[in-house]
């Protein structure tokens, strides 16, 4: 699943940076982008955020399944399989931009080639060898996910990172998993058959492979569709395939909270708090004892002294009007989004866009995945 992070590569092969340009979408957009809550709000429609942060979020997946024609040609311009034939001519690469893959026996098959992608050989590795095409991060290309995701990130607090899967009929591009995301799956193209089962870890903060001997029978299964979404908190494990003699699928995995928990936030500023502290309490400049670093276990003397330290940390934090964040909010700040821009108009603060009609939705069937 996607991730949003600094990503590896030649120094030849620079990331490319966001185009300032904004194409125009051939669909108008049924997202309402006045503000980063309505963005939010029309892309669970008709769930209401108070229902789904207090019933979902972090709970159980949700599976919101629409029969809406405009939705679903708003979904497909996202991103396309025909797009990449313009991507690759803009010049990607191999395990940067894209991945190829398929899911051979339970395991994840990497059949990447070296350098540049071109996309004769991604469509005959496609159409060939039934490889799923994993484009990373898309809002590096695409406006309007840029658009969607730079409102995510406003709303979230968190980075909103992203990836498309391009599978075709009949194939499977990953074995079962979970992941340390929270998920939003929005299907583009063709359709999608999906499966979830209970985590073997709840909340994971790491992915990881599950054998399918492991995990047992789903708990749901069913059938997305352009314009359907999908969530499931992190650690959810869930495989997904392309049913046969039907059109490839494309699907979008929107995501964010990646190490975003409060132990993390505990780990990012507790450093700052003990900093400040040992700055005005002598007893935690006193040394610790002797040869302690030496023994295999803490003594009781040694564990007793920490505690009360703890103790101290906690008044202290009581009484504190600011917590200093170390890394979490430097790397949120540096690796965010820019606004989104288009030339030729005043740019805007980050979270703050021109306010566009939304369309009304057709009625939607809500699936409560408990």
């Amino acid at each position: 699943m996607p991730k949003k992070a600094k990503l590896a590569g030649k120094e030849e092969e620079a990331v490319p940076c966001k185009q300032a340009k904004v194409e125009a979408g051939s669909s108008p957009s049924t997202f309402n982008f006045a503000n980063p809550s309505s963005l939010f709000e029309s892309l669970i429609s008709p769930i209401k955020t108070e229902t789904f942060f207090k019933e979902f979020w972090e709970q159980k997946p949700l599976l919101i399944q629409r029969d809406d024609p405009i939705l679903a040609a708003y979904y497909q311009s996202l991103f396309r399989l025909t797009d990449l034939k313009s991507l690759c001519n803009q010049g990607i690469y191999y395990g940067r931009d894209v991945n190829v893959c398929r899911c051979i026996n339970g395991k994840k098959k990497v059949l990447n080639k070296d350098g540049k992608a071109h996309f004769l050989q991604l469509r005959k590795d496609f159409d060939q060898k039934r490889a799923t095409i994993q484009f990373h991060q898309p809002q590096r290309f695409k406006d309007e996910l840029w658009r969607i995701q730079e409102k995510l990130e406003c709303y979230f607090g968190s980075l909103v990172g992203s990836n498309v899967y391009i599978t075709p009929a009949g194939a499977q591009g990953l074995p079962p998993h979970y992941d340390d995301v929270e998920v939003f799956i929005l299907q583009l193209e063709g359709e999608k058959h999906w499966r979830l089962y209970p985590p073997t870890v709840v909340l994971a903060r790491e992915y990881s492979v599950e054998a399918e001997t492991r995990i047992g029978k789903p708990t749901h299964e069913f059938t997305l569709k352009p314009g359907d979404l999908l969530y499931f908190p992190r650690g959810t494990i869930h495989q997904a395939d392309t049913p046969p003699g039907l059109a490839h699928s494309t699907h979008v995995t929107i995501s964010t909270y990646q190490n975003n928990s409060w132990g993390d936030f505990l780990l990012d500023t507790i450093s700052g708090l003990v900093f400040d502290t040992l700055k005005e309490d002598v007893k935690l400049r006193t040394g610790i004892p002797r040869r302690l670093l030496m023994q295999v276990e803490p003594t009781t003397v040694a564990t007793r002294r920490l505690s009360g330290f703890l103790r101290v940390l906690a008044d202290r934090l009581e009484g504190t009007q600011e917590l200093l964040s170390s890394d979490m909010k430097k790397d949120f700040v540096m690796h965010r989004l820019p606004p989104y821009h288009v030339e030729g108009t005043e740019l805007l603060m980050p979270g703050i866009c021109q306010d566009l009609t939304r369309s009304a939705n057709k009625p939607s069937s809500c699936f409560f995945l408990s």
